[in-house]
C-alpha cells in the first residue's frame, strides 16, 4: 500500500488549493471526493452569482476571467474544474471517506472503495451536504426541498420559503417571477443583513408591495400534504394551502465525521479545535481547511478568506519534515 505524504478529503476550491501547494512542493498527494470536482458549487442554484468578485475566488495565482462583475456558478465550475485538469491533480471522485484512524503516527483512511495510508490528512469537506433540519412533522415529505436549483418546477404553485438568507431570498424572487405564489416564513424580524446588497432592496420592495407575502418572527410548526402550519409573531397559529416547501435553513458540517476522527468540538457551535497558525487539530498531522473550520458558524469562512489555509498547512508539514 503506497504511503502518501498528504491525503485531502474534499475537492472543493480549498481542497484543490491544498493539492496545488502539495504538488508544487513535491509532496505525494491524493484528493478523495464523494461527488464531482467542486461538488458543492455544482449543487448551487443554476443562476447563482457570488458575492465576491472573480479575483477573490482565484487559487494558485491562476486568473479567474469573468465577463460579469460577480461571477456565476457556471463560470466557477469552469474555472475550478479547468485548474484540476490543467494541473493534472490526483483526484478520486465519487468515493466517500468512511473514517480516518491514526496508528503509530500513520493515518489509515478507509473509503467506500479502498484503504489508504498517509503521513498527513487534510479535511476540507465544507458544509453543504447536511441540511440544518427544522425537526418538525412532515419535513420528510417529498414536497420539502432543502436544496434549490431553479424556479421552473414551481411555476403556478403555492410555495413556502423558509429562511431569510441569500438562498432563501433568491428562491423567493426567482419562483415569484416564474408565476409562483410565494410566502416567506422568517424566524427573525427582518431579511438578513448578509443578503447580497443588489438583491436586498428587491426582496424588501416585493414584500412591501405584497407581491411576496412574508411573516417575520414566525415559526414553522407542521408540514402536511396540501398545507403548512406556522405560528406568527403574536403566537397565533395559521394553516395555509401549500404545494412545495423550500426550506433554506442552512447547512452543517459533518460533525460525526469530525468527532470520529478524534477532533475536539467545543461550545454550542461545535467549533472544531485547530491551531490558527497552522490549521493543525488536536490530532497531530490532521489538519482542517476552509469552511469546515467554523463549526455551526458557517458564515465565518468562505473561499475568499480561507485560500490561505493551503499555504499554512503545507508550511507546517514541511517544517516538520
Amino acid at each position: 500500500m503506497e504511503m502518501l505524504d498528504i491525503l485531502i478529503i474534499g475537492a472543493g476550491p480549498i481542497g484543490l488549493n491544498c493539492a496545488l501547494e502539495a504538488q508544487k512542493n513535491n509532496l505525494s498527494h491524493i484528493i478523495i471526493e464523494k461527488g464531482t470536482i467542486v461538488n458543492s458549487l455544482y449543487n448551487y442554484p443554476l443562476y447563482m452569482r457570488f458575492f465576491s468578485t472573480a479575483e477573490k475566488l482565484e487559487i494558485d495565482e491562476v486568473p479567474f476571467i469573468s465577463t460579469a462583475p460577480k461571477p456565476g456558478r457556471q463560470e466557477a465550475l469552469e474555472y475550478y474544474q479547468g485548474i484540476a485538469r490543467q494541473k493534472d491533480l490526483n483526484i478520486n471522485l465519487y468515493e466517500k471517506v468512511l473514517n480516518v484512524l491514526k496508528k503509530d503516527e500513520i493515518f489509515e483512511i478507509k473509503t467506500t472503495k479502498a484503504i489508504y495510508r498517509a503521513k498527513n490528512v487534510v479535511i476540507a469537506t465544507g458544509f453543504y451536504d447536511i441540511p440544518n433540519l427544522m425537526n418538525i412533522s412532515g419535513e420528510n415529505l417529498p414536497k420539502v426541498k432543502h436544496y434549490y436549483t431553479e424556479p421552473y418546477p414551481y411555476a403556478r404553485q403555492k410555495i413556502v420559503v423558509v429562511g431569510s438568507s441569500n438562498s432563501a431570498v433568491d428562491a423567493a424572487l426567482e419562483t415569484y417571477r416564474k408565476g409562483a405564489e410565494v410566502t416567506m416564513i422568517v424566524r427573525h424580524s427582518e431579511i438578513s443583513k448578509s443578503v447580497k446588497y443588489w438583491v436586498k432592496p428587491d426582496i424588501e420592495n416585493r414584500i412591501a408591495e405584497g407581491s411576496i407575502k412574508a411573516h417575520f418572527n414566525a415559526e414553522m410548526i407542521e408540514i402536511k400534504e396540501n398545507s403548512v402550519v406556522f405560528r406568527d409573531e403574536n403566537g397565533a397559529i395559521h394553516e395555509i394551502d401549500n404545494d412545495f416547501v423550500l426550506a433554506m435553513t442552512g447547512y452543517l458540517p459533518d460533525f460525526d465525521f469530525l468527532k470520529n476522527s478524534g477532533i475536539e468540538l467545543n461550545g454550542d457551535c461545535l467549533n472544531p479545535f485547530y491551531n490558527p497558525e497552522t490549521m493543525e487539530t488536536n490530532i497531530s498531522n490532521l489538519y482542517l481547511a476552509g469552511v469546515v473550520c467554523g463549526g455551526k458558524d458557517t458564515h465565518l469562512w468562505f473561499i475568499e478568506n480561507s485560500r490561505i489555509h493551503a499555504n499554512m498547512i503545507i508550511n507546517s508539514i514541511l517544517s516538520k519534515s
